[in-house]
């Protein structure tokens, strides 16, 4: 019987996604990746879930898209399939924070997956590269537009052009990634980061993941009004009101995520 793509798992209220094709080092194809959705979107539904971690393994989060299933597609099949758009973009839809934790390669569409995320935990093994020059391709699933907004348009440029791979040193140092921690560390890390964020109030998170979205698809003016809106929502949340009581009274609040 062929694996399941993905296997999922919980932790308290956190939901855990692994990559599952370690033969192809997690290679990301159409059955990946429509996995991958269906279960962001069912956790993302989930009442008792706050915060979603996806992984891959010891030696690759995803070495990329599937080369070896792409490379007789011709314009038409990818055009009218909607490839990409149709199931790579469903992490878009996800409201509650989500967490790569990477360790090995992140390597073109498992590096754009990466970036897709909210937070990147990485491993010191951790190495992130967009080759896709070598095949003369570029990165197509949001790679040329989220690695600008989080390192620079220089670098992103030597990244894009040259396939130049970063370490997880120069990842973090250039802001790609949150943190770095050693590989034992990793799962450790992010689970707890995971359930500490999935312990606040879930309807902030999702307005804080919605304002610091917003602030890079709009100008100031107009991110400011948008987070000021949410803030003044927050008033009309359950939460916000015993969070606030909670502080006054010295005690640690219980949250209701309404």
């Amino acid at each position: 019987m062929l694996e399941e793509p993905v296997i999922v798992a919980r932790e308290g209220r956190v939901g855990i996604i692994t990559l599952n094709r370690p033969a192809q080092l997690n290679a990301l194809n159409d059955a990946l990746m429509d996995a991958l959705g269906r279960e962001l979107l069912s956790f993302d539904q989930d009442k008792d879930i706050g915060a979603i971690v996806i992984t891959g393994n010891e030696k690759a989060f995803a070495a990329g898209a599937d080369i070896a299933v792409m490379a007789d597609w011709s314009y038409m099949d990818v055009y009218q399939s909607g490839f990409i758009t149709r199931n790579w973009e469903t992490i878009r839809q996800v409201r509650k924070p989500v967490i790569a934790a990477v360790s090995g390669f992140a390597m073109g569409g498992g590096c754009e997956l990466a970036l897709a995320c909210d937070i990147i935990v990485a491993a010191e093994s951790a190495k992130f590269a967009l080759p896709e020059i070598k095949l003369a391709m570029l990165p197509g699933a949001g790679g040329t537009q989220r690695l600008p907004r989080a390192i620079g348009k220089a670098k992103a440029m030597d990244m894009c052009l040259s396939a130049r791979m970063l370490s997880a040193e120069e990842a973090d140092r250039y802001g790609l990634v949150s943190r770095v921690v050693p590989d034992a560390q990793l799962t450790d890390t992010t689970l707890k980061l995971a359930a500490q964020i999935a312990g606040y109030s879930l309807p902030a998170l999702m307005a804080i993941k919605e304002s610091l979205n917003r602030a890079h698809e709009s100008s100031l003016s107009e991110g400011i009004l948008f987070e000021r809106r949410e803030l003044h929502a927050r008033f009309a949340s359950a939460d916000a009101h015993e969070g606030m009581r909670a502080f006054i009274e010295k005690r640690k609040p219980d949250f209701q995520h309404r």
